[in-house]
């Protein structure tokens, strides 16, 4: 085998985790006649055309009409349904968050709101369709629980513990390939944060379309001698409050990626816990307080250092190494 054929050989495999979503959604629809799916004019984008021919009879198309979509989905709900309101995270969030505030914090029917899309997938369609306040508006709703899948695997998972969690949640796609980071034996917990990679110099923090990235910047790391501990934070609401306190206390810093804004996300929620109960050095990536501009989506992640050499600098940077 030529130089050539060793790497692509050695090319990771990647994954719209959309698909996993999709697949996973109408499997559960088979067993589950209560599952339905709620959508604003967005059955390709949201990919259920499978789901809309198979069970036309529990598919709700609102139109671009996200209030009516969340209120739709509450009340399908208050009449025994589960229903799955998907819609692109910029618009299900942004239009409906007085009704996701209201019909499902506050009200607390068990919808399961799909944000797909999110971050700066949408890359060139700019501003007005980059998702990176989300994360930021839904963890701070009172009972609604937020998960930010970063793989395949994790995303079928969290679909599958959606349906038998009692209650209104908030899981966030995207659409941005991503390789497989967790093994066959690993399972979704709410509230737990998986170890990806041990480590005790710093830890690295990362949800969603960065925790790849995250490993990455650890394998770079380690070249340098530094030992990465990387912990995948998919379980946004609630976290994994132990695990954050348990990398304070025995590694020398944390830093957060996540492909959002840096204020008030994952970073925050760190930043937050920490103040209380263990200071500890930190560095948060994501987007500064900024729009993001127009361009590809790995262009929008190079521009504001969302990459594993982004995250390895932050973590040289925390530590003081100057390399």
């Amino acid at each position: 085998m030529n130089t050539t054929d060793t790497a692509i050989a050695e090319k990771p495999k990647l994954f719209d985790c959309r698909d996993a979503y999709a697949q996973t959604l109408e499997a559960m629809a088979a067993e589950d006649p209560r599952v339905c799916v709620v959508v604003n004019d967005s059955v390709s984008s949201t990919k259920m055309k499978s789901f809309q021919t198979r069970f036309p009879e529990r598919f709700v198309n609102v139109g671009i009409a996200e209030q009516n979509m969340v209120g739709v989905g509450a009340g399908l709900a208050n009449g025994g349904m589960t229903p799955y309101v998907c819609g692109a995270s910029c618009f299900l969030t942004a239009r409906a968050m007085e009704q996701v505030k209201v019909d499902l914090g506050y009200s607390k029917w068990n919808v399961k709101l799909c944000g797909m899309s999110s971050g700066m997938a949408y890359g060139e369609l700019g501003p007005t369709h980059h998702s990176i306040e989300d994360l930021a508006w839904t963890r701070i709703i009172p009972n609604l629980t937020v998960i930010v899948p970063a793989d395949p695997a994790e995303t079928a998972w969290a679909m599958r513990y959606s349906l038998q969690y009692e209650g209104p949640m908030f899981l966030r796609m995207s659409r941005m390939p991503v390789r497989e980071v967790h093994g066959a034996d690993q399972q979704f917990a709410l509230g737990k944060a998986p170890v990806l990679r041990q480590g005790n110099d710093v830890t690295l923090m990362a949800n969603g379309v960065m925790v790849s990235r995250a490993l990455d910047a650890a394998k770079l790391l380690e070249a340098e001698g530094v030992s990465a501990r990387v912990l995948n934070m998919s379980s946004m609401k609630p976290m994994d409050a132990e695990a954050v306190l348990d990398a304070a206390r025995t590694t020398r810093g944390i830093v957060t990626a996540e492909e959002a804004l840096a204020a008030g996300g994952l970073g925050g929620a760190v930043a937050e816990l920490l103040a209380l109960h263990h200071p500890a050095p930190m560095r948060i990536l994501g987007v500064p307080d900024v729009f993001a501009p127009t361009g590809s989506a790995e262009f929008l992640l190079e521009h504001f250092g969302l990459t594993a050499q982004g995250i390895r600098a932050a973590a040289l940077d925390l530590l003081g190494a100057k390399r």
